[in-house]
């Protein structure tokens, strides 16, 4: 069974980022630098890789930098160009997004990622739609989304990406329950936030890469809060899977940073790096004089 490509990315990125408070004072956490360019940025290119036509970002009140970041600067780019800089020129020209592919919609208040994925819903219309948060930085070739678009292709429905995680850390995450009887294409048969060790129905662990239905609109709509006060992306998907809607599992087995909290943001800066032939020799031979003989 296979349903419309997915043409459109939904990117939620109107979080405060107060764990990285006072740089997030007037920068929007999703601005602040992985290497060369912003962690929005690489999301976004995950995204287009995978054949992403049009973005869709979730901002709030302060978040306007975001939409200058993606737009084209003509005065740069003609000084980077008089002055023969092309390898910079290019990676600018990259980073923009073309006219009228980028769409930006208000979330009013921080009501939960269910919340800010219905204000999507008019930038969406009625067909399958692709979820990436920002905070999440995953690094595969090809990439995650990339991926998750094959399996969509073959299965249709609802796809989410999925980690497996050592069973004592369950604990922190969303878990999926999984019919493993289903194949490679594992059907998901439901999905836990934050479960003791002891209940969790799998060591697979929801990861930060959602390919959704339209009909998750209407499960959102009647979504009541949950967790925290807020509207929960997992509990409507759960709605979807106890009305019977597919959804499938894509396992994840790249690398993944969470660049929501200092530690994963720091891990990437250096993965990174290191994967940088500029820059990896001296990056390496830094990190060894720092090591305790």
């Amino acid at each position: 069974m296979t349903e419309g490509s997915v043409r459109k990315a939904v990117f939620p990125v109107a979080g405060l980022g107060t764990r990285f408070l006072p740089a997030t004072k007037a920068i929007p956490k999703e601005l602040l630098p992985v290497l060369d360019r912003p962690v929005l940025q690489w999301v976004v290119e995950e995204a287009r890789e995978a054949g992403i036509e049009e973005f869709i970002f979730v901002t709030a009140r302060g978040k306007e930098a975001i939409a200058d970041h993606f737009d084209a600067h003509p005065p740069l780019e003609e000084t980077l160009a008089t002055k023969g800089k092309d390898a910079l020129l290019a990676a600018v020209r990259a980073a923009s997004i073309p006219a009228g592919k980028a769409v930006f919609v208000r979330q009013d208040a921080p009501k939960g990622l269910g919340h800010a994925i219905a204000c999507a819903r008019e930038a969406v219309g009625d067909e399958p739609f692709a979820v990436l948060l920002p905070d999440m930085l995953m690094r595969a070739r090809p990439g995650c989304l990339a991926g998750m678009m094959r399996l969509h292709e073959r299965t249709g429905g609802g796809i989410i990406a999925v980690e497996q995680v050592p069973r004592e850390e369950v604990f922190k995450y969303g878990v999926v329950a999984l019919d493993e009887s289903s194949g490679e294409a594992m059907r998901i048969t439901g999905m836990v936030e934050k479960p003791p060790v002891e209940e969790a129905p799998s060591d697979f662990i929801i990861s930060g890469r959602y390919i959704l239905p339209a009909e998750i609109f209407s499960h959102l709509e009647q979504t009541a809060p949950g967790a925290g006060g807020e509207i929960q992306i997992t509990d409507a998907m759960q709605r979807a899977i106890d009305a019977g809607e597919p959804y499938h599992a894509y396992h994840f087995t790249g690398e993944t940073y969470d660049c929501g909290g200092k530690t994963g943001f720091l891990m990437a800066n250096i993965a990174f790096g290191l994967a940088d032939a500029e820059i990896r020799e001296d990056l390496a031979a830094f990190m060894r004089g720092m090591l305790p003989e």
